[in-house]
């Protein structure tokens, strides 16, 4: 009824701040790694894939 909205605390606008540059942050290197993919390039992460390339035969 009488409901009044509390204004952001100084705590709350630092974190959305954070989470907003670490969203940012992840959405480059997700579109770094969708561009390399594309190109056929090796994936840079270590746990990462080896690029396509020729094919051995055993």
């Amino acid at each position: 009824m009488g409901e009044k909205t509390n204004p952001p605390k100084k705590g709350e606008a630092a974190r959305k701040e954070r989470l907003a540059e670490a969203l940012r942050a992840n959405l480059q290197k997700r579109k770094a790694q969708t561009r390399s993919r594309r190109a056929g390039d090796a994936d840079h992460r270590s746990e990462g894939l080896p690029a396509a390339g020729k094919m051995h035969k055993d």
